[in-house]
């Protein structure tokens, strides 16, 4: 069960772990009609992949999954549950995950955000990143694909 507070600042960043992944997974349940399986997540821990939580002492609140190399980040996941949205978490967590792949050297950050997303879209704006193009058919929807916006911003953060 997650706690109702509204105090982002309670909540700290930490690598993920594998006993993470039950309550990571049914984090993805909530917030997504098609979220991702333990055993993709097993694989990016298992990877290269930069996997964070935020999290108290009760609960994991979001987790994002980036990748890192050659000076280019790839954002793959950046999930909050559903109970907690909408109060600055996306954003710390980004942030913390965006500061890692900087101190990788990476110079560039790409992600793909659906487009009817549009508090992903704004948060990513608000951000500094601009889209750079779109992928036709790109997350499964309801039986259907939806396209996905391409979005980019050169890295550090300021």
């Amino acid at each position: 069960m997650l706690s109702q507070v509204d105090n982002s600042s309670q909540y700290f960043a930490r690598t993920m772990r594998s006993s993470d992944l039950d309550l990571i997974v049914q984090n993805e349940t909530a917030a997504y009609a098609h979220p991702w399986t333990k055993r993709i997540f097993i694989d990016c821990l298992r990877g290269s992949y930069q996997c964070w939580v935020l999290a108290n002492k009760q609960d994991i609140v979001a987790h994002g999954v980036m990748s890192v190399a050659i000076g280019e980040c790839h954002l793959l996941t950046l999930c909050v549950h559903p109970d907690h949205q909408r109060k600055g978490l996306a954003r710390k967590l980004f942030n913390v995950i965006l500061d890692r792949a900087v101190k990788l050297d990476a110079r560039e950050c790409f992600l793909e955000v659906r487009k009817s997303n549009a508090p992903g879209i704004g948060l990513y704006r608000s951000m500094g990143f601009v889209q750079v193009g779109e992928r036709k058919n790109y997350y499964p929807n309801a039986g259907d694909r939806e396209d996905a916006l391409l979005m980019s911003r050169s890295l550090p953060l300021p």
